[in-house]
């Protein structure tokens, strides 16, 4: 698990490794700070107390080892000092420094904390970018086979417990190993002996944090399951909501929420009990160390020859002290990275998400239709279906025609045309645009050819000029007239509060079924593709909005080969051909005339939609 989050660590640091080298280094200065600081507890203890009655005279470094050396002369010039100013003036100056030293240590900290603000912040930046990149650039199958609350819940919720756990836990994982290294060290010098007692009983400690931190890992990444789950609920009332209230199905829905709502806080009080348990348990532990060195090092000061008296062995309880609580705070660390590696694991559901549409190595580049496009014995089937949704297809449609598909709903109709820009990959068959298989061109250059038209209009929470700008770069106001003049649109445009300035709502709520078609259809003829493709772009509006929409369709569609999928036959009655699908079968083909004449499956239609 560790291993994991260093992986990732490495993985989004790099680009913030100044930040990192100035916290480490300010880290190390600290902690030298902290030391030095705390070592002036000696002589004054010392000093309070009276306890040192020993003569130290000044030694050479050839006279012995270096710590003995530094311990012996820094007691000399103490003992000097007291003989030269007297010990109260020591006792002040020795203070001062104390007081002075600390400062420094605590501006340290400040720096080194401030040092990481801008590695966290953006480390989760890059980690939000990286998740909506990888959303927009997955394919349609994707999210048709996921709910939209989970993917919601993972790019929010679980982005910010990664966040909290990375928040958390970086400032300790790269304070407290400098901390427990220095003090650790210094503790070797003080008494090595009851050091290395002590390194025998804090793996007992570790394996304790260890036990809880992987329930807590397990707890988080089923919370955030049952927190996506809440949010697909959400999601669907709000979508639903005229419908639940039609059919007075608030009960039923607002139970039904309420049992995944009680599920998810049993869920999050168990792993929240888990990691309430963290600091008791490191301070149990904390204190049974104090206890057991108290115990250790009175032996060793009763034994005389230990090398360690009164004052030293205080100093030695303030330094054990100061790493015990670093290790405190690992722990804490080491609790917060399971509940982040769990986020992260749902996460990476979707950064890991393999995107099986690929782009050639060097692809085909194009930018217009010269003669045709082909459908030729394509199949195709949705990846958690058995069931093929297109059997067989064969199609010639040449540049300029308008090539009409009808049939009952689920025959493969909108499948047919989404297979055209590569919504999808074909299973078997192929389809080709001027003799090139569609899968040997850019991606980028098949979409640019195709201009789309759905029965619902998709805009966005912008201006009209945005929306009919968008995917288009560079266009002029005029373009932009001139495209909702033709789409019938500039009228209502012109007529609201802004203009082309005017914000339309989220989705274009603030506008009518029929000025949204309106405004979709002026962002195509902007894009001015060489391929159109109608998907029932008529079938919701009323009588008047369907004539306007009619009539702007047919400006969009002059010059251009247009595939129209249509439910009211009357739209598509002058179409160059008429394709009828039967269960992802083409089973008729004609114009409106040869297929009435053929007395089949259109003819039902027609007739049925005449009565």
């Amino acid at each position: 698990m560790l291993k994991e989050f260093f992986q990732l660590i490495r993985r989004f640091v790099p680009p913030y490794k100044k930040a990192l080298a100035g916290n480490i280094s300010l880290n190390i200065l600290a902690q030298l700070l902290n030391v030095f600081s705390f070592s002036l507890l000696i002589p004054i203890l010392q000093i309070l107390f009276n306890v040192d009655s020993h003569t130290y005279q000044l030694m050479s470094w050839s006279d012995g080892n270096v710590a003995d050396v530094i311990k012996n002369n820094f007691y000399y010039y103490m003992n000097t000092l007291i003989l030269d100013k007297g010990e109260l003036w020591v006792l002040m100056i020795s203070g001062l420094i104390l007081m002075v030293m600390t400062l420094f240590k605590t501006s340290c900290y400040f720096a080194s904390a401030a040092c990481l603000i801008p590695l966290r912040s953006g480390i989760i930046r890059d980690v939000r970018v990286l998740l909506y990149h990888k959303i927009i650039d997955l394919p349609l199958s994707f999210f048709s086979e996921n709910r939209k609350g989970d993917i919601i819940a993972r790019t929010t919720s679980d982005v910010g417990g990664f966040e909290n756990a990375l928040t958390n836990s970086m400032e300790m994982l790269l304070k407290n190993p400098i901390s427990i290294f220095i003090t650790l060290g210094v503790l070797l010098f003080i008494n090595w002996k009851l050091t290395i007692f002590i390194l025998l009983v804090i793996p007992l400690l570790i394996w304790v944090m260890g036990s809880i931190s992987r329930q807590l890992k397990k707890g988080s990444k089923d919370v955030q399951t049952r927190w996506g789950i809440v949010l697909s609920q959400l999601e669907e009332t709000l979508s639903g909501l005229r419908i639940i209230k039609a059919f007075l199905a608030e009960k039923k829905m607002a139970g039904r929420f309420t049992n995944t709502i009680n599920t998810y806080r049993k869920a999050l009080n168990r792993m929240q009990t888990r990691q309430a348990s963290a600091h008791p348990v490191s301070e149990f532990m904390g204190t049974c160390i104090i206890v057991i060195v108290l115990w250790a090092g009175g032996y060793l000061i009763l034994q005389n020859d230990s090398g360690l008296d009164a004052s030293s062995f205080i100093f030695y309880l303030v330094m054990l002290y100061n790493i015990i609580n670093p290790i405190k705070d690992l722990s804490k660390a080491y609790y917060n990275i399971p509940i982040g590696m769990g986020c992260w694991e749902r996460i990476n559901k979707i950064l890991g998400a393999e995107n099986p549409i690929k782009e050639k190595e060097n692809p085909v580049h194009c930018n217009s239709l010269q003669r045709d496009i082909t459908y030729k014995n394509v199949s195709f089937s949705y990846s958690n279906s058995e069931r093929e949704v297109l059997k067989n297809i064969n199609l010639t449609i040449k540049k300029g025609q308008t090539i009409a598909l009808v049939g009952q709903s689920g025959s493969g109709k909108s499948t047919m045309v989404d297979l055209l820009p590569r919504f999808h990959d074909i299973e078997k068959g192929s389809i080709s645009i001027d003799g090139v298989d569609i899968r040997d061109l850019s991606i980028h250059d098949l979409r640019a050819l195709i201009g789309n038209v759905n029965q619902e209009a998709i805009l966005f929470n912008d201006t009209f000029f945005n929306n009919i700008t968008f995917g288009v770069e560079s266009a002029t106001m005029e373009q932009v007239i001139e495209a909702a003049k033709i789409a019938n649109a500039h009228e209502f445009i012109i007529n609201s509060e802004n203009g082309y300035d005017t914000y339309i709502g989220d989705r274009g709520c603030l506008l009518s079924g029929g000025q949204r078609q309106r405004i979709s259809i002026a962002r195509a003829i902007l894009k001015n593709p060489p391929i159109l493709i109608l998907d029932e772009a008529t079938s919701a509006l009323d009588t008047e909005s369907e004539r306007l929409v009619q009539e702007a369709l047919e400006h969009l569609m002059k010059s251009r080969t247009t595939i129209a999928i249509a439910h009211r036959l009357s739209t598509i009655k002058n179409a160059d051909e008429i394709c009828v699908l039967y269960e992802g079968e083409i089973v008729e083909r004609g114009t409106h005339e040869e297929l009435i004449n053929t007395n089949g499956y259109y003819k039902k239609l027609n007739d049925m939609q005449s009565l």
